[in-house]
Formats: C-alpha cells, structure tokens, sequence
C-alpha cells in the first residue's frame, strides 16, 4: 500500500531543510517491518509544497507502526511542526499487476 501526503512548507522555510529531517525519520521508520521505501518529491512550479510516499506491505503492517512510533521519530516530526502543514492525501492499494516498457522494473512494493 501507498501512504501518500503533501507537505506545505511555510514562508522562507527553505525545501531543503524538511528533506534533511524527512530522511532522518524515514531511515528510521523503514526499519520497521514492512516498509518498502519512502520517496519525497517537489511540486513542479511551487517549490513550498512536497509529496511523500510511503510503501508498505499492507496498511495493517503501517498501522502497527504508526501505533507505536519510535520517541526518535516523535521528536523529528514535532521539531517539523511549527514550519509545515501536512495534509493527508490517503491510503492506496499497491497495483496487483503493473505493465511496464521493456527494461523498466517495478519499484518496491510494486508486484
């Protein structure tokens, strides 16, 4: 499944920033089992506004992290706080097939 949120980053808090404490939790949070990668992208044309991906194995293994995160990533996310607003875009199901051009894997998660 794809956990998927965008991320508003408020005035003069610079890109950059969030993604040096994004990759500090998510190298955390990809211990635990079944996480299958993580993926922050920029808004073309609006550099305040980010995409997060998460891929897990199923929304149940998410859920169980998540109902217990580490005090680490507890710490990441509030020290985030007063410079972003998060918005959950939602849960999606991983395709059950994907048809992809010749030399083209499929990324984690991906069957």
């Amino acid at each position: 499944m794809h956990f998927i949120f965008e991320v508003h980053l408020k005035p003069g808090y610079p890109a950059e920033d969030y993604a040096q404490a994004w990759l500090e939790a998510s190298t955390l949070i990809q211990q635990a089992p079944g996480a299958l990668g993580t993926r922050l992208h920029r808004k073309i044309g609006c550099d305040n506004v980010l995409l997060a991906i998460a891929t897990w194995e199923s929304k149940q293994v998410r859920d169980a992290m998540e109902g217990n995160p580490s005090a680490e990533v507890e710490a990441i996310i509030e020290s985030q706080a007063p410079f972003v607003d998060i918005r959950l875009i939602g849960e999606y199901e991983s395709p059950e097939w994907v048809v992809l051009p010749d030399g083209v894997e499929a990324p984690p998660g991906w069957k």
